[in-house]
């Protein structure tokens, strides 16, 4: 993983744009609108960066750059047409330890800025390590036109019930098959009913247990697309083997890991309401399956 992905808290963020054309406008305008303190110097400026000062959401001076100004700045866009510039520019931000983005120029950054989807607090970034741009805004177009505008007010409305539900409900578990609740029973609208929806999901947190089998010769880029959904519930993953990072970039990342149980234990587990996951040998894995009839056998062309 060349580029790792962070959401980064804008509140009080410094940030110097280097150039302040069209290219360096289509960043402004991205960066407006988060609570970034954005600064311009560049020697030309142009009518859309002026927009942006007159709404006070930029300071400008229209200058030449010097390296003098590479210093005490969180992030760094460069763009301007001189690229023998950019480049020196670059390097002495990188000396500084300061993270730096040339546009349109991947091999002098520190970061690059992903294809974003925003839905308020609910933002997508799309990447595809600076390889082929065309293909993420294709993947943001389609993931579009899938994520309603109703995920906003929904989302401010789930950020103002959270205390209560931490006050209501003090264990961990009991929250997430809270959430797990409203969302089933309200899915991604916001209207009148939504409320109701929430007041109807403190109703009942009981969950029934659930054992997910895969065997050691299993490929898990084959597995069913319906597996995922039911991967992403699993509160424990029992291995009898090591786990292929594959399989658990598909499991909830706060799921806990354990050694195989005895089968007698693995019982105990899912009679007290544990969704698990067990990963083993496929001799071993059948002997579970004969045991737990009910148990879901996850493979490939089959569930």
């Amino acid at each position: 993983m060349q580029y790792f992905p962070l959401f980064i808290d804008t509140c009080d963020l410094n940030v110097l744009i280097i150039g302040a054309g069209e290219v360096a406008s289509r960043k402004i305008e991205l960066l407006q609108r988060s609570q970034a303190n954005i600064h311009v110097i560049a020697l030309e400026v142009c009518e859309a960066v002026r927009v942006f000062e007159a709404q006070a959401k930029v300071s400008i001076e229209q200058r030449a750059i010097t390296d003098k100004d590479i210093q005490g700045w969180d992030l760094i866009y460069i763009a301007t047409a001189d690229e023998a510039l950019n480049v020196r520019l670059a390097n002495r931000a990188k000396a500084n330890n300061i993270f730096v983005n040339v546009v349109d120029s991947p091999e002098y950054c520190r970061f690059i800025t992903p294809s974003i989807i925003d839905r308020n607090k609910l933002q997508v970034a799309i990447s595809t390590a600076g390889a082929a741009p065309v293909f993420a805004r294709e993947l943001r177009g389609r993931l579009e036109s899938w994520l309603p505008q109703s995920l906003s007010p929904l989302f401010d409305f789930v950020a103002e019930k959270r205390v209560e539900v931490q006050e209501k409900l003090s264990s961990f578990k009991d929250r997430r098959l809270f959430w797990e609740r409203f969302f089933a029973l309200n899915g991604d609208k916001f209207d009148s009913q939504t409320q109701a929806c929430f007041e109807q999901a403190y109703g009942s947190l009981a969950v029934e247990g659930e054992i997910l089998l895969i065997d050691d010769e299993t490929q898990i880029d084959l597995l069913p697309i319906i597996a995922l959904p039911l991967l992403q519930k699993i509160d424990t993953v029992y291995a009898q083997c090591p786990l292929p990072t594959s399989l658990m970039e598909l499991v909830r990342r706060d799921a806990e890991r354990a050694n195989l149980l005895p089968f007698s234990q693995l019982e105990q587990h899912y009679e007290q309401g544990e969704r698990c996951l067990i990963y083993a040998s496929k001799s071993v894995v059948v002997k579970l399956q004969a045991h737990f009839p009910f148990a879901k056998y996850l493979r490939p062309g089959a569930i």
